[in-house]
């Protein structure tokens, strides 16, 4: 088997993750969660996103969050942003790096930003347009690719013609994201080989949903077809607001544990992840549902009742 020497890890956690939370962390628990993903030695942390708080309240802040973290060189910081407005938010903010947020489902994507595909795709345009004339670089998501909570199945042929027009637009990256973590293995490998035919995977990136337990075999079919840019969510934290049971993204501690273990290098601490996990924990008041977490979390309270014991 051939797979890749490094792979590049994306975190959403502070994003992703926080958006649909019951209890939104302060702003000095984001800045706090973010310095340590950042410490930790992740290449790419998605701290927010420029967009309604009367939709999304748990971003209302992202702008002093953004202000507020310490960005560590050799790490780059962006957020989401859905439009112009978002966008001159962002780099008032001082950042170089946005998303935009696509869809492969017409219906998802009305239901989401109260626009049809075309339509989004044309207000892309003008974001990533005039993101080009300021110096920003621009991601592109495009969620439903495995499958909408309104539609059903998603042909992989549409996956592969709107990835290609993202990238034609001007986008470095697009993350085909598996938004309701419906996704298996063969699906995987079906959809890449479809967008294979059109873009290169050097300027594509996977985004799982661990909603069926399927996450991180899902990355390994992404290995095995030659991506190497992962999306993940520091303690598997968050989910889709707009997609109905699609609770829990990949965790981030899982994912570098199996790369790990398979001698693929992320440059990113487990240790450094799990002291994140762990601080976030209680701002969110809930049980980390990352698989990596709990184990290390039970060894720590095994060896210090193992020492009280001596």
């Amino acid at each position: 088997m051939t797979l890749p020497p490094r792979v590049t890890i994306v975190e959403v956690g502070p994003r992703d993750g926080l958006q649909n939370v019951s209890l939104v962390p302060d702003t000095a628990a984001k800045v706090g969660f973010i310095d340590r993903l950042s410490d930790a030695g992740l290449p790419v942390v998605e701290v927010g996103a420029f967009v309604d708080p009367r939709r999304v309240p748990a971003m209302a802040d992202t702008e002093a969050v953004v202000r507020a973290i310490a960005q560590r060189p050799g790490t780059r910081y962006t957020a989401l942003v859905p439009n112009l407005r978002g966008l001159a938010r962002a780099a008032g903010a001082g950042l170089r790096e946005v998303s935009v947020f696509g869809a492969a489902s017409d219906s998802f994507s009305r239901r989401n930003i109260n626009q049809g595909i075309a339509e989004s795709f044309l207000g892309f345009r003008a974001v990533i347009q005039e993101a080009a004339a300021s110096g920003i670089r621009v991601r592109g998501y495009l969620s439903t690719s495995f499958g909408c909570p309104y539609e059903g199945d998603v042909p992989a042929e549409r996956v592969a013609e709107l990835t290609d027009e993202l990238l034609q637009m001007g986008v470095f990256e697009v993350a085909i994201s598996d938004t309701i973590g419906i996704a298996h293995p063969g699906q995987v490998w079906r959809t890449l080989d479809a967008v294979s035919s059109r873009v290169p995977f050097e300027r594509v990136a996977l985004h799982f949903h661990d909603t069926r337990g399927t996450g991180l075999a899902n990355v390994l079919a992404g290995l095995q077809a030659g991506v190497t840019t992962f999306d993940a969510s520091c303690g598997g934290l968050g989910g889709c607001p707009y997609a109905p049971g699609a609770s829990g993204n990949l965790a981030t501690e899982d994912l570098v544990y199996m790369l790990d273990g398979m001698g693929i290098d992320t440059g990113v601490s487990l240790q450094g992840l799990v002291e994140a996990s762990t601080f976030m924990a209680p701002h969110v008041q809930g049980e980390l549902p990352s698989r990596y977490l709990k184990a290390a979390q039970a060894a720590t309270m095994r060896t210090r009742s193992e020492r009280r014991d001596a």
